[in-house]
Formats: C-alpha cells, sequence, structure tokens
C-alpha cells in the first residue's frame, strides 16, 4: 500500500469512523480502524466495527499502490490530529531497525515521520449489509430534525433495552420518532422533504440495481423499526456534516443501514415491542397555560439550582386569576426559591410538581418562542407542546407532592 493524502482529510475521517470503535473490544483488532485503498477509484475507505454500531467513510487521495490493513485507531487518531496541514505520506512496509515488514505503516509529512504497527484485514469483520430487505429514500432535513427533537427522551438504562432507542415509523406524509425512558415521552412528527418516503423491495440477489429499476409506495408500516439511541447520535452528528439532500435507508429484521454521499452507517435493531405510545397521550384536558418559552426555561434553571440540592423536584402553580405561573422549590435545610412569570391560563388553580431536569430538557429541543402546557390534575401526565414549528408532543409524569 502507498498512498498521498491531506492530513485535513486523513484527520477528518479518522475521527469519523472512530466513534465506532470500541472501548471495551472482546477481539484486539476491534480496537482497530480498517483502511482501504483503492488505486482503481483513488479512493481510501475508512471503517470501524463494534459488533453492534458501524461507521464507514470514504475520500480522494493520490492512490500508487492499493492495499487493506487495520490499525489502532486512538492511536492513529492521535497522531494524525497532530500532524501538520498538508500532505501525508502513507506506505506500508519495514519498520525500522527490524526486518518485520508485516502490517507496517509509515506516515511521512513534513515535519517528521512515524510508524504504526497494526493487523491484518482478514480479521475485521466485515459490517453488514441488508441485500433483500427494503430500502426507503429519506430527507436529511427530517432525520435531524425528527431525531434532535426526540434522542434526549429515550432511556439510558441498559436493562430496559427496548426503551434505549428510538422508534421510527413511516407514515403517509413524513416519519415519526418516538422515545420514552417510562418517566417521560417524546413523539416527533415530521415531513418528508422528499414528497413522501420512496420504499423499494429490492428482488432477491439483485442488491441496488433492482430497488432503483422498480421504486414501489408501501404501505405507512414499511418503516417500523427500533434503532438504539447511540447510533442515531452519532448519525445526527454525521449527517449535520453532510451537504447531501437525501438518506438511503435500509433495513431487514435485524439491521438498518443509512448510506449517503461516501458515508455509511450500520446499526443492528433493538428487539422486543416498542409500548404503544399513542393511549398514554390524553385527549381531553381541564387546563392549559402557554408562556414565552425562554422566560419559563431561564426560570427553571435558575431554581434547578437549589432542586438539585434535594430532589430535583420543582412545584409548579397555575394562577389563572392573575394570569400567572410560579416555580417553587423547598429544599429543607438548604433553602428556597420562587420564580413568577406570566402565563395565558384556562381552567382551575392547580399545584403539581415534576422533576425539574426533565422539564428542561423539553424545552431546550423546542425551538419556538411559545410554548403549551396541557394538564388535568396533579397526578396525571402533562403535554408540552411547541407553538407553531414541528409537531412534537412531549409528555412528563409528574412526581407526587408530600405535604
Amino acid at each position: 500500500m502507498k498512498l498521498v493524502c491531506s492530513q485535513n482529510s486523513l484527520a477528518t475521517n479518522l475521527s469519523l469512523a472512530s466513534r465506532a470503535v470500541s472501548s471495551r473490544p472482546n477481539h484486539p483488532v476491534l480496537a482497530n480502524v480498517l483502511l482501504v485503498a483503492d488505486e482503481e477509484s483513488q479512493q481510501v475507505k475508512l471503517s470501524a466495527f463494534d459488533l453492534s454500531l458501524g461507521i464507514q467513510t470514504s475520500f480522494p487521495a493520490e492512490v500508487e499502490e492499493g492495499g487493506r490493513l487495520t490499525l489502532p485507531a486512538k492511536l492513529l487518531n492521535d497522531i494524525v490530529s497532530r500532524l501538520p496541514e498538508g500532505d501525508i505520506l502513507l506506505e506500508e512496509g519495514t519498520a525500522d531497525n527490524t526486518t518485520d515488514a508485516s502490517h507496517v505503516v509509515t506516515l511521512t509529512c513534513a515535519s517528521g515521520r512515524y510508524q504504526v504497527r497494526g493487523m491484518g484485514a482478514e480479521e475485521f469483520p466485515a459490517l453488514p449489509l441488508v441485500e433483500d430487505g427494503e430500502a426507503i429514500q429519506l430527507s436529511v432535513e427530517s432525520l435531524i430534525e425528527g431525531l434532535r427533537s426526540s434522542l434526549f427522551a429515550a432511556s439510558s438504562d441498559d436493562t430496559k433495552q427496548v426503551l434505549t432507542g428510538v422508534h421510527l415509523t413511516i407514515q403517509t406524509d413524513g416519519l415519526e420518532f418516538a422515545a420514552t425512558d417510562g418517566h417521560r415521552l417524546a413523539v416527533v412528527q415530521t415531513t418528508n422533504a422528499e414528497d413522501g418516503a420512496e420504499v423499494s423491495k429490492p428482488a432477491k440477489g439483485k442488491g441496488k440495481a433492482a430497488a432503483k429499476e422498480s421504486p414501489v409506495k408501501e404501505s405507512a408500516e414499511a418503516l417500523d423499526v427500533t434503532i438504539p439511541a447511540k447510533a442515531l447520535q452519532e448519525l445526527t452528528k454525521m449527517l449535520e456534516r453532510q451537504m447531501g439532500d437525501s438518506v438511503t435507508v435500509k433495513f431487514d429484521q435485524s439491521q438498518v443501514v443509512f448510506e449517503w454521499t461516501d458515508q455509511r452507517l450500520t446499526s443492528r435493531l433493538l428487539e422486543g415491542q416498542y409500548p404503544n405510545y399513542n393511549q398514554l397521550v390524553p385527549r381531553q384536558f381541564a387546563r392549559q397555560m402557554a408562556c414565552d418559552r425562554r422566560l419559563l426555561l431561564s426560570a427553571l434553571e435558575r431554581i434547578a439550582v437549589l432542586a438539585d440540592q434535594k430532589n430535583n423536584i420543582v412545584k409548579i402553580t397555575l394562577d389563572g386569576v392573575n394570569q400567572q405561573l410560579t416555580l417553587s422549590v423547598d429544599a429543607q435545610d438548604v433553602g428556597s426559591g420562587k420564580e413568577t412569570i406570566p402565563a395565558q391560563i384556562t381552567g382551575d388553580e392547580l399545584d403539581i410538581a415534576f422533576n425539574v431536569k426533565y422539564l428542561m430538557d423539553g424545552l431546550k429541543v423546542i425551538t419556538t418562542s411559545e410554548v403549551q402546557m396541557q394538564l388535568n390534575s396533579a397526578t396525571s401526565p402533562a403535554i408540552l407542546t411547541p407553538l407553531g414549528g414541528v409537531k412534537m408532543t412531549y409528555l412528563v409524569m409528574p412526581v407526587q407532592i408530600r405535604n
């Protein structure tokens, strides 16, 4: 292998692929990144895989001699990211002061020369392919919008399995994203910029060609999968940096693959039945409140300083007579705090308490200037929705107030 590439291209793509490298690999090769240089296409392809999440990215280079091997991801990333800008000559060959030529790469730049020892490419597991599953085209804008507004509500508790992901469903006019940790639920509906997702079922053994030749509109249930939040967080970061308008999504019963321009992300799907979240959302409300989102968020952030000293609980009082919302915290032996903001309130007065972090998380992903809260009682779920903007429903379970 022998090639010349820019330091910036190598560093950027290494950083990207390294996100799929396991922090605790159960096999030494999984701590490596697979580097494939193709003389014909004049491209370098980098792949990393932790057996659940896989990332593949490619970039142009002057490939004099093709080849493939794996190199330690962290070590290589740390070296390349610190090299000066300019061209890097990357060459496989013999290590200095030895006759051993197996899997040693020399990096030569304007200021110096580094050697890194890797492992054979034959030991690196292949990234999963979806040959006979379904393929759909989704807009980048819709994906990013939906993921940003739902990912925060997924569970971080690995024992809850299916709740550690986001449930993605295709509808006739767009996408629905749902995430819950058992205490809160975020449901987001976005319109697909591609004027409805195009769904195709490739014929067995014909792969991409068949998918392109016979695109078929499928039912709204064509995509109904739960994808790990970790994979979707990486997908969001990658999509935010790419220039394309659409992403091809391929999936079967166990895997999902996202492909665009020169990049690819693969992930296993989470097993198990996702909760029927639609039945959790109340249809009628006895009380309603609307206020300035930033005013409410700022007040919560201030009062959270005290709430954090006790149990993270903030009490909210709806005062329809004075048209104001009062936030209060009483942290025994520490102190107390109270904030009042103007609001448009309908319905009887109500005292209700929430985990302050849950309220702030929801308000941070909402981008509209005003937010609405709909409630029934101090023990039933409250619904936060943006007034205008993305169609989002954020359900939060209240905390019982002990007098």
